[in-house]
């Protein structure tokens, strides 16, 4: 399902000012995307502030983006919690859901699980799932992350198909150098987009695609064109702008952004807060939009 799906943005959760799912500015920004070069979503997962969204939300969510996305794209909805039990419930019900092709799943946060508890983790997920598993190695976030060794433990699993890894350049090309054929690699990093295409995996799962899918495609054509120059001027011109999203909490800057172009409310769920004006307007200028 992943053949040839380079770039996957990371999509957020619109809400209105009343604090639901602005469904409209979903579908709206969904066209857009699709239309700039996104090939596929990951839909509720960080980027979306999952966290925040409740059970009966995410089934809401899940059912209409997958359903307005339709063939134009792979939907991979995240399941993934520090309980195992809700991420297994969650896995059986999100697999029904017409047009979901996948789920994305992250390492246990907080527990701190062993590598055999997180093995086991993400066997019991992918064992109650109809679709395939991706998992979601980000230690950052999660104060655990899969060794190497375990992502390849579990790549042979008949469901688990992908990784979305958020390390480094290394462990990216341990994983395209030991998986198996048929086992996606994806970093979650936007700023090695380049980097680990050239090394040979599949992709970026990204936030700044939001705001530079065509740039990012450009890229990716121009790596596959042979122009290295090229792929490199875009990269060095991405990768500030890549990082500037990340300067606050996200998805607060991209979707600060997002609402200065009329296209989203400027509006989060706490623990995550708007950016203010000050906070905006240096966003702004380190994308050099002021």
């Amino acid at each position: 399902m992943y053949n040839d799906i380079e770039l996957i943005t990371a999509i957020i959760t619109p809400f209105t000012t009343e604090d639901t799912i602005d469904y409209p500015a979903l579908d709206a920004l969904t066209d857009k995307l699709l239309a700039e070069g996104t090939q596929g979503f990951v839909i509720g997962g960080t980027t979306g502030e999952s966290p925040t969204l409740t059970h009966a939300e995410k089934l809401a969510l899940y059912a209409h983006f997958a359903a307005f996305v339709g063939d134009r794209g792979p939907v991979i909805a995240n399941v993934g919690d520090n309980n195992t039990a809700n991420s297994v419930a969650l896995a059986a019900e999100v697999s029904a859901i017409s047009g979901v092709d996948a789920l994305l799943a992250v390492t246990p946060y907080y527990s701190k699980p062993s590598q055999k508890g997180m093995i086991a983790h993400f066997s019991a997920i992918a064992d109650a799932a109809t679709v395939p598993v991706m998992l979601y190695n980000i230690p950052g976030r999660s104060a655990v992350g899969l060794t190497n060794e375990s992502v390849i433990t579990l790549a042979q699993h008949p469901n688990i198909n992908a990784v979305k890894q958020v390390t480094t350049i290394d462990d990216i090309a341990y994983l395209v150098e030991h998986a198996p054929a048929d086992f996606y690699v994806y970093s979650g990093e936007d700023a090695q987009t380049l980097a680990v295409k050239a090394i040979g995996a599949t992709g970026t799962i990204s936030v700044a695609a939001h705001l530079y899918s065509p740039e990012i495609t450009a890229l990716y054509q121009a790596l596959a064109a042979g122009d290295i120059q090229e792929a490199g001027r875009l990269q060095r011109w991405l990768t500030p702008r890549m990082n500037a999203l990340f300067a606050y909490p996200s998805p607060a800057p991209v979707k600060a952004v997002l609402a200065l172009d009329g296209l989203v409310a400027n509006t989060t769920r706490l623990p995550i807060l708007p950016l203010d004006e000050a906070e905006t307007a240096d966003i702004l200028q380190r994308l050099g939009r002021d």
